[in-house]
């Protein structure tokens, strides 16, 4: 099935898109010498838009 060129969406598009409602990033990190874990790190990373200004 190949994609529709009218529907290609660019880069900068589905960035936009994402952020406008908000991401949420999550990994994990493990640093261990000889299979015993000295260091475990939970990443979690909330991007969402700025808030407008909004004028009465």
């Amino acid at each position: 099935m190949s994609p529709n060129p009218q529907r290609e969406v660019a880069l900068v598009d589905l960035l936009d898109r994402l952020l406008s409602g908000g991401v949420v990033l999550g990994g994990e990190i493990t640093l261990s010498l000889a299979d015993v874990d000295l260091v475990h790190l939970t990443l979690r990373l909330l991007i969402t838009p700025a808030g407008e200004e909004r004028t009465a």
